[in-house]
């Protein structure tokens, strides 16, 4: 993945840094500006280029740059900002009992009355929307379950074994055609967009960054490992309607069945996941570690939070007749999606 566009001083900064491999110093980088960091286009861009160190990295920058130390100071004191404005939002989450749990969960990840962007998609959303939904997700779906990997080895018992579990399903059971990441690729290819991890980075508002910033937070933290089992209960558990109507959706916009796979595949399988997420896993890590109740509910309750911001944020944009994609900028033709060319697997 080639490193992005700076969107600022501080992820200037950043980038700059790695890109001559010079050291980066807290005391050297701008301050941190004094606004929402969930909406921060360039604190959520900096804090995506240091979280993808620990993924597939960045083109010509030197592998070490993932746990360098000035770099990872930095990545504190965004992280904290990062926290403290999650937290926030989410409000005081109650610590409550294993056997109550689930019904926690449940409640937190119900589906309520309002603009629902699985709706607009299913019934209303046109082609060049459809693009635009998948090209948003992209930053995650093609690393799917990666940062939630990183949780095995900080569980134990049971609920180590409820996450694996989940994770094997989305590996694919060992079989690269089935990797729920493989599926999502073949669904950008019939939509032609491009598959390259990251293609779109530059593309993607703070608002569809912090989502995958979360999840990365949580993960190489394990002082946040019950936040991550609470996030990934939260997403299974509100996972199987909306992809049901995904899936739908395509297919009215004349996807095939290669195009929809990925869709209704989750359909099927986080039915399941969403059984042991919230049973075998959450409520087994919460039942040998009670005083985790209320991180395991704070991570589901921020996951439902950004999530739904990031949703109004489509929706909002289409409402006013303009994409919901950050404009491009510069030569060339990085980050465009396709606009005349009929896609593969999609009807005329």
């Amino acid at each position: 993945m080639r490193l992005p566009e700076a969107r600022g001083d501080l992820s200037a900064a950043v980038i700059e840094g790695l890109r001559s491999g010079q050291a980066v110093e807290v005391a050297h980088l701008p301050k941190l500006r004094d606004t929402d960091p969930l909406a921060d286009e360039d604190l959520q861009l900096a804090l995506t280029v240091c979280y993808e160190l620990h993924y597939s990295g960045f083109e010509d920058v030197d592998d070490r740059w993932e746990w360098h130390p000035g770099l990872l100071a930095l990545r504190a004191e965004m992280e904290q900002l990062f926290e403290r404005a999650l937290r926030a939002l989410t409000g005081p989450q109650p610590a409550v009992g294993a056997a109550e749990i689930p019904a926690a969960l449940t409640a937190l990840t119900a589906e309520h009355d309002g603009p629902s962007l699985g709706r607009h998609i299913q019934s209303h959303a046109t082609i060049e929307q459809f693009r635009e939904f998948v090209v948003h997700r992209s930053l995650y779906q093609l690393k799917e379950a990666d940062p939630h990997t990183f949780a095995i080895p900080r569980l134990a018992g049971r609920a180590k074994a409820a996450l694996i579990e989940i994770q094997i399903d989305e590996y694919g059971s060992g079989r690269l055609p089935r990797m729920h990441a493989e599926l999502f690729r073949t669904t950008m290819s019939c939509l032609g967009l491009n598959t390259e991890y990251g293609a779109y980075l530059d593309r993607l508002p703070a608002t569809t960054l912090a989502v995958t910033n979360m999840l990365s937070m949580f993960a190489l933290h394990r002082r946040l490992r019950a936040a991550l089992t609470g996030q990934l209960a939260a997403f299974e558990m509100g996972s199987s309607l909306p992809n049901s109507r995904y899936a739908n959706g395509l297919r009215r916009l004349g996807g095939d069945s290669r195009a929809t796979l990925f869709y209704d595949e989750h359909v099927e399988a986080d039915a399941v996941h969403e059984q042991i997420a919230a049973h075998d896993m959450c409520g087994s890590l919460v039942a040998e570690h009670p005083e985790l109740s209320a991180d395991v509910l704070f991570g589901a309750a921020a996951s439902e939070a950004l999530g739904g911001r990031a949703s109004a944020h489509l929706l909002d944009s289409w409402a006013a007749g303009a994409s919901s994609l950050r404009p491009v900028t510069g030569p060339g033709s990085a980050g465009r999606l396709p606009e005349t060319q009929l896609p593969a697997g999609v009807a005329s």
